[in-house]
């Protein structure tokens, strides 16, 4: 027999539920304290609002830019899941639509913390941008699809197009005082409407 021959590779395990609820509230609770004390806090707030150890976020995320990606994909997943959930239970997709960009207006003023490192010089956050794209145009295009589908809304807008609109009237939320993100957007949101 040669060698490796007949050797099985033991399957990878899933994650028992304890674990991946541990690592649900990690991603929680450094989701927030992100929010409030910058991408730097203290790895001991972010197990001390999760309920958790230290050694707990260490053995989930080894280095900081681990449970930094980890944070903003979760985010991601969270927003790309919620599209087709709000189409499904809204009484009109413009309804879903409008909902979600909400949500997607949240995301994008309390991730100004990921922001900055995202870019910075650091190479192992480069793929992040690609992974927003992969996994919020689809889900914007479908909202926009079915609004445009029902005559709520003009059919001629690009997902990124609108995104990219969103997403440069939120830039200014957090540095000038007065600026309200959520109302321009609103606004923005009620201009894709077709008049009856």
């Amino acid at each position: 027999m040669s060698a490796g021959e007949g050797v099985v590779e033991p399957a990878s395990r899933p994650k028992r539920a304890d674990a991946r609820r541990n690592e649900q509230a990690l991603l929680e609770a450094a989701a927030a304290v992100f929010v409030t004390s910058g991408v730097e806090a203290p790895i001991r707030a972010i197990a001390a609002r999760a309920g958790v150890g230290t050694a707990t976020i260490y053995r989930h995320f080894p280095t900081r830019a681990d449970l930094i990606i980890a944070v903003y994909r979760h985010q991601v997943d969270g927003l790309a899941q919620a599209g087709p959930a709000m189409l499904a239970a809204s009484a009109t997709p413009y309804a879903a639509l409008a909902q979600w960009i909400d949500l997607f207006v949240d995301f994008l003023v309390t991730k100004h913390g990921l922001a900055a490192v995202l870019r910075s010089d650091d190479s192992c956050f480069d793929p992040l941008h690609d992974y927003f794209l992969d996994r919020l145009v689809p889900v914007c295009s479908a909202l926009l699809a079915a609004a445009a589908d029902a005559g709520e809304i003009r059919s001629d807008l690009e997902p990124l197009e609108v995104m990219r609109g969103v997403g440069n009237l939120c830039a200014g939320a957090t540095s000038s005082h007065g600026y309200d993100a959520r109302r321009l957007v609103e606004v923005l949101i009620a201009g894709l409407r077709l008049t009856r």
